[in-house]
């Protein structure tokens, strides 16, 4: 019988990422960053001063937390739906999915901040426009790797489908489509991210509320306490975003060979 490495035992698995944070906060408590970096407790708040602002101002976080976790999360939804169809269509369409993908990966290489003011001309400063710079970037990500997913397809696959005289739509349906699965849910756990980052961004730039927002304001204030624990609120929920689609891929995709 085959011995197990040490990192293939599911519990050193999970205790090691533990040990290894329980490890980096301490020395970070203890002044280890500050001393690596040269930098002064004002510039760099330990994280018992960050934590402090978590129970002293908790009602402000959380009502800024849900203003940007909704505008993420919408946008993430119809960006990556209005990807999904672009994919599609240019998968059916050859000749114009060329175009259309150079289209989204033009989009794709567009700087967050250059769309920001625009977006904000467009839609005023509420959380429309926000919605609509997070629509902007899931959009192309997800188009261009659910394309890949529903043109990179097994070796003469479809010409097995053909032989046995399947049509289009079941080519599509039954060869397409799941081949295209995994790549969806990594279009996801990319985008999950880049849409908490484009509506923090698009914060920055006009906004009454949200995440963004209160960084600004409290590092013109010079409370650096306060900004690092809004970005710690930004951080903690793009990994339960990231935990939470991973979770749906192991569960959806557990055919795939990634899952065995």
């Amino acid at each position: 019988m085959k011995r197990k490495s040490i990192y293939e035992i599911k519990w050193v698995r999970i205790l090691l990422p533990i040990a290894f944070g329980i490890f980096f906060f301490t020395f970070w408590e203890l002044g280890g960053l500050h001393w690596i970096m040269g930098l002064k407790p004002y510039d760099l708040p330990v994280p018992s001063e960050i934590g402090k602002v978590f129970i002293t101002q908790t009602a402000v976080l959380w009502r800024n937390f849900w203003v940007t976790a909704v505008e993420a999360i919408v946008g993430l939804v119809i960006g990556s739906l209005m990807g999904f169809g672009v994919a599609v269509i240019a998968s059916l369409f050859p000749g114009w999915g060329y175009g259309g993908l150079a289209l989204m990966s033009a989009i794709n290489a567009i700087p967050t901040t250059a769309m920001a003011p625009i977006m904000s001309n467009w839609f005023g400063r509420g959380m429309g426009s926000k919605i609509a710079v997070v629509i902007f970037f899931s959009m192309a990500a997800m188009a261009i790797n659910t394309y890949r997913g529903l043109t990179v397809l097994p070796p003469f696959a479809i010409d097995l489908m053909s032989s046995y005289n399947a049509t289009k739509k079941e080519i599509f349906l039954k060869l397409r489509l799941p081949n295209c699965v995994p790549s969806i849910f990594t279009a996801l756990k990319v985008t999950c991210t880049t849409s908490m980052l484009s509506a923090i961004i698009a914060e920055f730039f006009s906004s009454y509320a949200g995440l963004g927002y209160k960084v600004n304001t409290v590092l013109q204030m010079g409370k650096n306490d306060e900004g690092w624990a809004y970005i710690a609120c930004a951080a903690a929920f793009g990994i339960l975003l990231y935990l939470i689609i991973s979770l749906v891929e192991s569960r959806v995709t557990r055919w795939h060979a990634s899952q065995r």
